[in-house]
């Protein structure tokens, strides 16, 4: 990976599918700068830190939320095909790794997750709802985690919240509204909220002006909670 090529140049990434169809876009340098500044100071990324990158770098979660950062910091990364049980064992040598809910799901039902000790490693979740089953169970095991919001044309790290205690969790959840998931209270952009749907703007997005994410959402004192697409 060139990173510095990547750094100076920008790169284009193509989403998922997940929120609509594919489409190829254009990471500018500047917004990379940017992504890359929110990404090392929510996730408390540092020189030392090591990386556990297992979500394909051609998407904007696996570059962008803490590969592409921790490079540019000159951080350790490791770059490896997901595999649930190899996770569990592989995880203690790193500070950081970032899942997708599905990932968290098949880490759990392995037989490593038994015995797995989380302790000091923090994990970002993202990309779909992160529920709190997930939550809960990888706090238990001792982890600081993540629960992150981003799009492709904005972020990663756009709106998060860090769970680091079990009292933590449990305040949370009792405060969410019914038939959501929390997106977070921490803001790296600036957020409107008209009709429950949710645009966004900044320095981390690919547009100058405000884009209308598409997703509806509820915000209340407690944070920003998703309630699906519109």
């Amino acid at each position: 990976m060139d990173v510095q090529k990547i750094l100076s140049e920008g790169i284009t990434l193509r989403t998922s599918g997940t929120t609509g169809r594919p489409k190829e876009i254009f990471q500018t340098p500047a917004k990379l700068k940017a992504a890359n500044i929110t990404a090392t100071d929510s996730q408390q990324l540092t020189k030392s830190s090591r990386v556990y990158t297992v979500c394909k770098t051609t998407h904007a979660g696996g570059l962008l939320a803490q590969t592409l950062p921790a490079l540019a910091i000159g951080a350790e990364v490791v770059i490896e095909d997901f595999n649930a049980y190899h996770w569990t064992k592989a995880v203690n040598y790193f500070t950081h790794s970032h899942l997708t809910p599905d990932h968290c799901r098949a880490i759990m039902l392995t037989k490593g997750w038994r015995t797995v000790d989380l302790t000091g490693i923090w994990i970002t979740c993202g990309s779909d709802r992160v529920t709190w089953d997930i939550i809960e169970a990888f706090v238990e095991k001792g982890a600081t985690f993540m629960v992150n919001w981003g799009m492709t044309e904005i972020g990663p790290c756009a709106v998060n919240i860090v769970f680091d205690s079990m009292d933590k969790v449990q305040h949370y959840k009792s405060q969410t509204p019914p038939d959501t998931t929390i997106l977070g209270n921490r803001y790296y952009c600036n957020i409107n909220v008209q009709d429950k749907r949710l645009s966004v703007h900044g320095d981390i997005c690919i547009y100058d002006d405000w884009f209308d994410t598409g997703d509806l959402v509820e915000f209340t004192k407690s944070g920003l909670f998703y309630h699906g697409r519109k």
